[in-house]
């Protein structure tokens, strides 16, 4: 009576909390959800969530229907993995690279879920200051790169893993703080604390400042994220960081965050991977649970429509 693809589909709605939001996840239309939904109410002879409210709001059938669905999805997921392993396909070598020390706070905890389940694949991580990253992985020196940066490479493939606001960290009481948000010209008289990377791999600058032809004050470095957090809440500095990244640290009154632009400043993290791997399981299952850490652990993120997986340049 109760099939997988219901319990799916009404987790999908929890999580994302529209009907329209749920049917990209599922890569569904939307008539086809509410189709599926109203099929299983139809089997069940009872209503799982009231319609037209926003977030919808379950009923408690709906309710019992969603701690079915956490309990069987998950082990469900496990079993296939499981099998994958007893097929011949737990075999393989992870090296993986990050552009942005942030990524530390989702992708350490992805990691090590990712070792309960294939414990046999090689698991390396590295930091990509010193070198060209997505190069280096097309010539397989490399498996994996964490990226908010695409190049025009032919050979791969980037999997969108979530969609994130980039902010302006400011010290508390800073003058900048004050702003609903701040413009271009606002940045001429301040340090901008980068990491260590090229320019053109800046957001802060290809996006914000370099349109607009404006130029920071001064420009210093920082390869750690929390130094970077120290510098701007002891009045070195400003800095451009993931939401996510600042969160905490206005919480305990450390620093304080501006949007960048009436609009905000978003982006979108991307996993690279060489086109031939993309079918390899050891390698779906890291993005999946990658995917998965992130929307568990981080705040602020939103999803992005697998559909909009970039081959080059969004090809």
């Amino acid at each position: 009576m109760i099939d997988i693809r219901h319990l799916r589909t009404l987790a999908a709605l929890r999580d994302s909390g529209s009907l329209v939001e749920a049917a990209d996840q599922l890569s569904l239309t939307p008539s086809a959800l509410s189709h599926q939904l109203k099929d299983l109410e139809d089997r069940l002879q009872c209503e799982l969530f009231v319609r037209r409210t926003n977030p919808p709001r379950f009923t408690s059938a709906g309710r019992r229907m969603l701690v079915l669905a956490d309990e069987i999805i998950p082990m469900i997921k496990s079993a296939e993995r499981d099998i994958t392993r007893l097929a011949g396909g737990e075999a393989g070598r992870l090296h993986i690279c990050i552009e942005c020390h942030s990524c530390f706070q989702w992708l350490v905890p992805a990691m090590n879920r990712y070792r309960e389940h294939w414990q046999d694949v090689e698991l390396d991580l590295t930091g990509g200051f010193n070198f060209a990253p997505l190069p280096a992985l097309l010539r397989g020196d490399l498996d994996l790169v964490i990226t908010s940066d695409p190049l025009d490479l032919p050979g791969l493939l980037y999997i969108p893993l979530f969609g994130y606001e980039a902010m302006l960290a400011v010290p508390m009481g800073h003058s900048l703080a004050m702003k609903p948000f701040v413009e271009p010209h606002d940045l001429s008289e301040e340090t901008l604390i980068t990491y260590p990377v090229e320019r053109n791999r800046l957001d802060i600058f290809t996006r914000f400042l370099d349109p607009h032809d404006i130029e920071p004050a001064s420009v210093r470095t920082a390869e750690l994220t929390p130094m970077m957090i120290q510098l701007v809440a002891s009045g070195r500095g400003i800095a451009c960081l993931p939401d996510w990244t600042l969160t905490e640290y206005q919480e305990n009154e450390t620093i304080d965050r501006v949007k960048l632009g009436p609009s905000g400043l978003w982006a979108t993290l991307y996993a690279a991977i060489r086109e031939e791997q993309q079918d390899a399981p050891f390698m779906e299952d890291f993005i999946f649970t990658s995917i998965e850490t992130c929307f568990e652990n981080l705040t602020g993120v939103i999803r992005v429509n697998p559909e909009e997986q970039q081959h080059i340049n969004g090809a």
